[in-house]
């Protein structure tokens, strides 16, 4: 017979206080036994005790604030001496079943340490304790130990080691712990590396050359931030001119939530947007202009509704933050085509053309980590970009599903980010960005590699994307050549409604959905390219029912960055005479006629059903794209904030009047009509942009009813990167209403959400 129990708690509990945590509980409730780290999650053995249930309970209603309980085991144990305390024990091995946890925002208690003068670690830029700082981009190995960290650099000082080693210190077991006796330290230098000041005195020549209107290369927890003034025009113009970055906006950090202004009609939409900003993931979050500082530079987001805004989320950016006492850009410190700088070697080389100081720091970033950037839809958070504060959060399956094997998903050329399969959970890597970059494939295999070390994760399969001239198919198959593994090959937009059915439970036995998949380009399972498609999807198979209609894209790649390609390649498919239309008054006749000769042999004009080369032609034909865009949806966007602008008494005058102009034959949108009257029509351009929106989700929306009752189906998922665009969503729901929409959430609508979609549609082939 059993003299005792023990406990094996699986979830996020290592890194953050759970130890500590169960030490403190065990001894309120009077236990004796231990607890222990090992690579399976958190050990505990306890004598029997009446106390033991309550304790239990006691787990998982009072966890800390970073941790996360997915179950907790319980099984007979035999001591063989009884333990006369309770105790912490040191960490053991064994094969890795545990979650690593992402970097959290600095927790009020350092915040209040950060500025207690008689504090020891007063303006410490590294402050940090177990419900805050870094975890992710300084792990090496698991378990989660600091020599297997980059701060395994930095040995204790006595007294912070007397805190790592009291379970009663808030710091106890707290990795990264340091102070500016023993830990890291920050120093400012020229754009030559040559130092300039180092510590506190840095950190104030910093702060003075940010309000002098100066650039500052800022080295983070994650990688390298360009800083500098977000009310001062001339600094943002200057940002934009070096960086090369003439319109893509800049997200902003801001001194602290009282500078957003309170909408008096929308009370819960602001609170979602403060409880975003104050989680422990501090994400860029996305907030309608009229709500951000008045303060900030019109440079900043120029042409659109939103901007981006974030909230001090390391201590460093406290510090620049209470320093300065105002707004400050804060964007990825990379060059244009170049993934962001992590060493100061890096740094210099990259940025020094940009940045005329750098602030830096001398502990090592072992994984990046990007700002994730949320917008609030609906009172929910809806994920745009998932990383710092995210990653590597595991994903639970649905819960039907059985233990898969172990599969590597490398997503998609754009917006890349993995996912490591494995038993009844997804790990998504971070954000990479686009594969084209050599820089970016570097970080993909060293990321790779990093996290199948830290998951001691070894493929079965690998899963990549089925365009065969995409950089990622080419890696997968290299990666499975090597490991002698099968490769998988997975359709785009399959792999995008399926990561959508994952995230929200949808499991094997509720069947088959209708899936519309918008984005810009996808390889279709016919082997052409689409990119609006209605579709007829269940985890395994994929089956286009209709969509949009296939338009030459004249001149290759080159109509992905050149919307007016794309506004003459619709006049010449569905109007008859291209030459009457203002387009000519836009673009020299000659350019044209060349084009049109192109298209008409089908010389470099490759046929898409794409969305997003829609809205590009669209946008262009109302003159709010520029010639050449200077970033992924940009004409897009222009046109989704134009639309925006149309007065909501406007609406069904519009709809009246020109409601009829995108029908549907034969599942599939017809733009003959809409095309030979768009020019004509007499509205004003916000109205035009809105009138464009209400058609395609009418049409679309109207091919997925039809195709949802033909075979019995209640559920619709939208999904891909044009479902970034919010009017439009909206317009498709109000059409959809009668049916369970489901949109992601958790993951992004666009290619970096693909991944998860790729691993499961490849375990049902294993």
């Amino acid at each position: 017979m059993s003299n005792g129990i023990t406990l094996r708690v699986k979830g996020k509990v290592q890194g953050v206080g759970f130890r500590p945590f169960v030490w403190q509980l065990a001894h309120h409730f009077g236990l004796l036994g231990q607890v222990s780290n090992d690579s399976l999650g958190v050990l505990i053995h306890l004598t029997l005790s009446p106390q033991n249930q309550h304790f239990i309970n006691a787990l998982t209603a009072q966890c800390p604030p970073l941790a996360r309980i997915e179950r907790i085991e319980q099984t007979p144990y035999q001591w063989e001496q009884l333990p006369t305390d309770f105790t912490i024990v040191k960490s053991g091995g064994g094969e890795m079943d545990t979650q690593v946890v992402p970097d959290a925002a600095t927790c009020q208690a350092c915040i209040d340490e950060l500025f207690d003068p008689q504090n020891r670690r007063y303006h410490y830029p590294f402050i940090n304790c177990t419900h805050c700082g870094p975890r992710f981009t300084i792990i090496k190995k698991m378990p989660y130990d600091r020599p297997f960290t980059s701060m395994s650099a930095f040995p204790f000082c006595p007294t912070c080691q007397h805190e790592y080693q009291d379970p009663a210190d808030r710091r106890f077991h707290a990795q990264p712990n340091a102070c500016p006796v023993c830990g890291p330290h920050i120093w400012l230098a020229d754009h030559q590396g040559q130092q300039l000041a180092i510590k506190e005195r840095a950190l104030t020549q910093a702060c003075q050359a940010l309000l002098a209107g100066k650039i500052v290369a800022v080295k983070g927890i994650g990688g390298f931030h360009l800083v500098c003034d977000a009310r001062n025009s001339e600094s943002v113009a200057r940002l934009r001119a070096r960086k090369h970055r003439p319109a893509k906006p800049l997200a902003v950090m801001l001194t602290g939530t009282e500078q957003i202004q309170k909408p008096s009609d929308n009370a819960e939409f602001y609170s979602k947007v403060i409880e975003t900003l104050t989680s422990t993931a501090a994400p860029i979050v996305l907030i309608p202009k009229e709500i951000a500082p008045i303060s900030l530079s019109e440079l900043i987001a120029p042409g659109l509704t939103e901007v981006g805004v974030m909230l001090p989320a390391n201590p460093l950016q406290h510090l620049l933050a209470h320093e300065t006492q105002i707004p400050l850009v804060m964007t990825s410190g990379n060059a244009t085509g170049h993934t962001p700088a992590l060493t100061n070697e890096e740094a210099l080389i990259q940025l020094g053309d940009i940045a005329e100081l750098f602030l830096m720091h001398n502990r090592e970033i072992i994984q990046r980590a990007d700002d994730s950037l949320v917008r609030i839809e609906d009172g929910q958070c809806v994920m745009i970009r998932r990383s710092r504060g995210y990653v590597p959060d595991a994903i639970a399956l649905p819960t039907t599903f059985d233990a898969q094997p172990a599969i590597l998903a490398l997503g998609g050329d754009l917006k890349n980010v993995f996912c490591l399969l494995k038993e009844h959970q997804a790990i998504m890597g971070p954000h990479l960005g686009d594969l084209d970059d050599l820089s970016v494939r570097q970080q993909l295999l060293k990321s790779l590699t990093l996290f199948q070390q830290i998951y001691r994760f070894t493929p079965k399969a690998i899963a990549i994307d089925a365009h065969p001239n995409y950089i990622s198919h080419q890696i997968g198959k290299q990666l499975a050549e090597q490991q002698h593994i099968p490769v998988i090959e997975v359709p785009h937009h399959h792999a995008h409604i399926v990561s959508c059915l994952a995230e929200h439970g949808h499991t094997q036995q509720q069947g088959a959905v209708i899936g519309i998949a918008l984005d810009g380009l996808g390889y279709g399972q016919d082997g052409s390219l689409w990119g609006g498609e209605c579709l007829l999807v269940d985890y395994k198979k994929s089956q286009r029912i209709g969509g949009l209609p296939a338009v030459a894209m004249p001149g290759g790649n080159l109509a992905s960055i050149q919307p007016w390609r794309n506004w003459f390649a619709h006049l010449a498919t569905f109007t008859k005479d291209w030459q009457g239309s203002v387009i000519t008054q836009a673009i020299p006749l000659t350019e044209l006629q060349i084009l049109s000769k192109a298209v008409a042999r089908g010389l470099n004009s490759p046929l898409a059903s794409s969305c997003g080369r829609l809205f590009d032609a669209v946008a262009c034909s109302l003159g709010l794209s520029p010639k050449q865009i200077s970033w992924e949806g940009e004409a897009a966007c222009y046109l989704q904030s134009a639309a925006l602008q149309c007065h909501v008494d406007r609406y069904a005058d519009i709809i009246k009047q020109y409601g009829h102009l995108m029908p549907v034959k034969d599942k599939h949108v017809d733009l003959s009509i809409f095309w030979s009257q768009w020019e004509s029509i007499t509205l004003n351009t916000s109205e035009k942009a809105w009138l464009f929106h209400y058609l395609l989700a009418e049409s679309l929306g109207d091919i997925a009813l039809q195709a949802a009752q033909e075979h019995q189906i209640d559920t619709i998922v939208l999904t891909g990167g044009v479902f970034n665009n919010i009017l439009l969503k909206d317009l498709f729901k109000q059409k959809l209403n009668n049916k369970k929409v489901l949109t992601p959430m958790i993951l992004p609508s666009g290619d970096g959400g693909i991944a998860l979609g790729q691993a499961l549609i490849a375990s049902h082939f294993m």
